[in-house]
């Protein structure tokens, strides 16, 4: 495969130039102190949306504040980590974001402003939303059923019942830039995705499965293609709610397209003319600029990839 290489520049959503700094997360005085901190910056999340503000050059920001200026939550303040300059991050979570005054910021998710965002903000709102999904769904033991608590600054619960710990949950999922043997790439519509809307094939890897294993499982059962070599490309972390995409490519070993019908509901084989013209013509539309699925498909095709109309510019 040639052309852009998926690895030479960081993904949309990884956390760039922030230490999560671990150690530092069962130091309740140390804590204490960051928080006290002047150069500390807090943030809240609230059903997986933060507060961000355009600025009149055209940037888009997270909206932070010193912690003195925080709203007030004891057991819902996760430590994110520390920038080179020693600045501290927090983000609270609550029920809902606070208003302000100014009128200016407005509540963003991470699908609409992940790629907006300077990489060491969409680290952190990553980071803090995952958090905030984790939380929100794991407030019982799984083990005798007691309400937990939260520990380690927001990345553990505790159970004081039985004494088990319970820990953030990542899901594993591969994506995959499938390619025959005419270096043709396959490209799938899910069946709740709008009329034209492509993108690679994806799953889920199973209990007991290897990641190359998922990745030819998950091929021949939404498209009834046959996968070869399987290469490792990169990963991007995807809270929505708790995956972890790990990217590959992969080769073909047949190219009979049979659909299963519960997962995808239509699959095409596409050279490099044939998709630019379709993504041109607007037949078929690119997956989000923000996913590793659209890196994947721009370093089969050699370059950016065209929007639509892009022909007539």
């Amino acid at each position: 495969m040639t052309g852009l290489d998926a690895t030479s520049q960081p993904l949309a959503l990884t956390h760039q130039g922030v230490d999560r700094a671990a150690h530092h997360r069962m130091d309740e005085a140390w804590l204490a102190a960051a928080w006290s901190h002047p150069t500390t910056r807090v943030f809240v999340v609230s059903g997986g949306q933060v507060l961000v503000e355009d600025t009149e050059d055209g940037r888009t920001e997270l909206v932070m504040t010193p912690a003195f200026d925080a709203p007030e939550t004891e057991t819902h303040r996760y430590f994110l980590g520390i920038d080179p300059e020693g600045v501290r991050y927090f983000a609270l979570q609550k029920d809902a974001l606070p208003g302000r005054m100014d009128a200016v910021a407005r509540p963003a998710g991470l699908r609409e402003v992940g790629g907006l965002l300077s990489p060491l903000e969409a680290g952190l709102m990553v980071h803090a939303v995952a958090l905030e999904n984790w939380q929100r769904m794991h407030r019982f033991c799984s083990r005798c059923g007691e309400r937990t608590v939260i520990a380690a600054a927001g990345h553990i619960r505790r159970c004081p019942a039985c004494g088990a710990e319970h820990y953030p949950r990542t899901d594993p999922a591969v994506i995959m830039a499938v390619t025959d043997e005419d270096d043709r790439v396959l490209l799938g519509r899910q069946v709740h995705w709008p009329e034209g809307r492509f993108s690679t094939l994806a799953g889920f890897v199973e209990p007991g499965e290897s990641i190359e294993e998922a990745v030819r499982r998950e091929v021949q059962e939404e498209v009834g293609v046959a996968v070869g070599e399987v290469a490792y490309v990169a990963s991007q972390p995807w809270p929505f709610p708790s995956s972890l995409m790990l990217g590959f490519n992969a080769r073909a070993t047949s190219t009979e397209i049979t659909v299963d019908g519960e997962e995808i509901h239509e699959a095409r084989w596409f050279s490099r003319d044939e998709l630019r013209a379709a993504f041109e013509s607007g037949e078929v539309l690119p997956p989000s600029g923000i996913s590793i699925a659209a890196r994947l498909i721009e370093s089969w095709y050699g370059k950016p990839l065209p929007g639509p109309g892009a022909a007539a510019r």
